[in-house]
């Protein structure tokens, strides 16, 4: 039994531990993960521990580094993992070192590639993780996305050209010296190639030897040509949903969600980028987090003419299965079931991320992104039911209708979208298809099927794109 005096010094405890501020709460904390998540869009870096970090940073310029100090840490071997893991092909970061500034302090330097816009925010414990400590590298200046899609298709054709010419140039070679390969160089004796010696690994202990000294130029400006051909495009906004930070769901034998919905998005571009007049946008290209929001926004930045969210959930029974197609609602979900899975998708900027200082004005956003009309909400099932039809031919259906409820990234005003269950990846029948390669071509090629003939019913409108 509790007596008065325990109580009042509990009292007393409590209100210390909220006098505290975050450098006195991370004395000693453990780093339990370092993660970085590179991106052409932007490069995240997180530092996972088990009490909250407090951090501050500056940038240098000739050459371009970015110094982080965390206090109330002693360097450790968890925080040594970050200097392996940068990659060569990480757009903004060329190395990391890592060192103890000071008795309780660590300072980080991250070597830059360019310039960058760095943003710092710290995440309180959600789903699997614990602390968070964020920092994202950002370019200065945004890209076109519409200005993208067409140098695009331009490079795309360059390097087929680029290609024919190259496999012209080994034949002439093996013709005019036959016996010898297309490089001109011997080949080794006994019939094998020679082993290739494995490049040496370098752990970035120091800057790298030659740091680019100038940012890359902007790019250059759009030209007449490129004016007419963007309004002529038909633009697919494609959104496989999660990534980075955000696993999404996970299957009983460990296959992510974020890692199924990127193959089958990046496989449905190649497939709808081969049809005549036809581009796609793809909310994400690689693994890193992209908020709610910022889906949206991108598609609307190009002012596509579709938007496809592309999933495959789990649901807390895992005999549940069969592939699933929504539309928004604005008047409540058409199941329970629908209800709770837009509940769960709408939550995940909380686990993947969201430094909420960015939003630049969240009530206007939220506003502009709660005026969908019901004309847009009227192709969606249009084109829901064109995309459920085909895939129901591939594989099992959830629900043999397009359901509706309140999916927060379906809601572009002026843009028919729907998003797709591909499977319940909880399940493990459907785990096991979605792991196949040649069960994700038929679902590929159903998508694809199913946006062609939405657009052979309903031509899109002519469009004055801005660039």
């Amino acid at each position: 039994m509790t007596t008065p005096t325990r109580r009042r010094a509990l009292r007393a405890m409590g209100t210390l531990a909220l006098a505290l501020g975050a450098p006195q709460l991370a004395q000693g904390a453990t780093i339990l993960a370092v993660r970085l998540w590179p991106a052409r869009d932007y490069t995240r870096v997180t530092i996972e521990s088990d009490q909250p970090l407090a951090a501050t940073h500056l940038l240098t310029e000739a050459p371009f580094r970015l110094v982080v100090d965390i206090d109330g840490l002693e360097l450790n071997a968890a925080l040594r993992e970050l200097v392996g893991k940068v990659r060569p092909d990480d757009p903004y970061i060329a190395g990391v070192r890592a060192g103890q500034y000071q008795p309780r302090v660590v300072r980080l330097v991250f070597d830059l590639k360019q310039p960058v816009l760095p943003q710092q925010f710290a995440l309180d414990p959600v789903a699997a993780y614990r602390y968070r400590l964020v920092l994202d590298l950002y370019p200065p200046q945004e890209a076109d996305p519409l200005l993208a899609l067409v140098r695009e298709r331009e490079g795309a054709g360059q390097r087929a050209a680029d290609s024919v010419n190259d496999a012209l140039g080994e034949l002439i070679a093996r013709i005019d010296r036959p016996g010898m390969p297309a490089s001109g160089a011997p080949t080794p004796t006994g019939g094998a190639s020679a082993p290739t010696a494995p490049a040496p690994v370098v752990m970035a202990a120091a800057p790298p030897a030659s740091p680019p000294a100038t940012p890359a130029p902007p790019a250059a400006p759009p030209t007449m040509s490129e004016r007419q051909r963007v309004d002529r495009l038909v633009i697919v906004a494609l959104d496989p949903g999660h990534g980075g930070e955000d696993p999404g769901a996970v299957g009983p034998s460990g296959l992510r969600e974020k890692d199924v919905v990127l193959a089958v998005g990046l496989a449905l571009r190649e497939r709808l980028n081969a049809l005549p007049g036809m581009r796609v946008m793809m909310t994400r290209d690689a693994d890193f987090f992209v908020p709610l929001d910022d889906r949206v926004r991108k598609a609307r930045r190009v002012q596509a003419d579709l938007f496809v969210s592309i999933h495959a959930d789990a649901f807390f029974r895992p005999e549940a299965r069969g592939a699933s197609v929504f539309a928004l609602s604005t008047k409540g979900a058409s199941s329970t079931a629908a209800r709770w899975m837009a509940q769960r998708e709408n939550a995940a900027d909380q686990v993947g991320g969201v430094n909420v200082a960015r939003v630049r004005d969240p009530q206007v956003l939220h506003a502009l992104l709660d005026m969908s009309t019901t004309a847009q909400i009227k192709d969606s099932l249009k084109l829901g039911r064109e995309v459920l039809t085909r895939i129901g031919a591939v594989g099992r259906l959830h629900k043999d209708q397009v359901e509706q409820a309140g999916f927060a990234v379906l809601k572009a005003p002026d843009i028919p979208s729907i998003l797709v269950e591909t499977a319940f990846i909880s399940n493990p029948e459907e785990e096991d298809r979605l792991r196949d390669p040649s069960y994700r071509s038929k679902l590929v090629e159903a998508l694809a099927g199913g946006i062609r003939h939405y657009f052979e019913r309903n031509p899109p409108l002519a469009r004055q794109r801005t660039l």
